[in-house]
């Protein structure tokens, strides 16, 4: 049995390479899987359910073919697609996981998680995203037009490449020492998670004991996808575009 992770795949319709991508995916391994689990960022934005963009709802119908044909599928908001809500629940067949969750992987308590929350260095961002989820600050954004929702995100877009651009890739990184806490809090010794794009397998000591953390790559230039077979045998693997 085989379980896959992918996530921060930043579909738009821009990219169509991207999507084409990710299709050829959900028809090709991800087929062959138990499990698949989408650790957050599908979308490069998400403005809300009612959003008609057709590439999206395409992406969408996709992934509910993958989960009627028996494979479960799970989903993890992100940071750029923390509205989605019912309908895409409904029409994705995504069953919804909170941030963080414990899952368990063929007898392996792993946490998962998108991964934003752990970079605690970066203060102002972690303003911005208290903002966000704000359940007030959701319930406004969303009761404005299509339209003004659309030219919000754009503008949070061109301030975030500000914002990065003026960082250092450190202060954007996971904080070590948090995710530390919550694997101690979770009482678990592996941690999968996206959001960075810095693919790699970290291996370190935990209280005397081994830990493992599993970062997922972006879909930029290439796909990025954790695979976990049945006896704890995982490997994280590029697939060439």
């Amino acid at each position: 049995m085989t379980t896959l992770f992918v996530s921060d795949l930043h579909l738009e319709p821009e990219r169509p390479d991207i999507s084409c991508q990710f299709m050829d995916f959900l028809s090709g391994e991800a087929r062959e899987a138990e499990t698949l689990y989408v650790l957050g960022d599908l979308f490069e934005a998400w403005i809300g359910d009612d959003d008609p963009e057709p590439d999206r709802h395409r992406i969408m119908r996709a992934v509910h073919d993958l989960s009627d044909s028996g494979v479960a599928c799970f989903f993890m908001a992100g940071n750029r697609d923390f509205l989605t809500g019912d309908v895409f629940r409904a029409r994705t067949g995504f069953k919804i996981l909170q941030d963080p969750t414990v899952v368990d992987l063929y007898g392996e308590r792993v946490l998962l998680s998108h991964g934003d929350s752990l970079c605690t260095d970066d203060v102002q961002y972690q303003r911005f995203r208290r903002m966000v989820r704000d359940p007030l600050w959701q319930q406004n954004f969303l009761g404005q037009s299509i339209e003004h929702r659309s030219a919000m995100v754009s503008q949070a877009r061109d301030a975030s490449r500000a914002h990065t651009a003026g960082k250092s890739a450190e202060i954007m990184d996971v904080n070590k020492g948090a995710a530390d806490i919550a694997m101690r809090a979770h009482r678990v010794g592996i941690l999968v998670h996206g959001h960075t794009h810095r693919p790699a397998v970290h291996s370190f000591v935990l209280d005397g004991r081994p830990a493992t953390r599993i970062v997922l790559g972006d879909w930029y230039e290439q796909g990025s996808m954790l695979r976990w077979r049945t006896g704890q045998e995982y490997e994280l693997v590029s697939l060439p575009r």
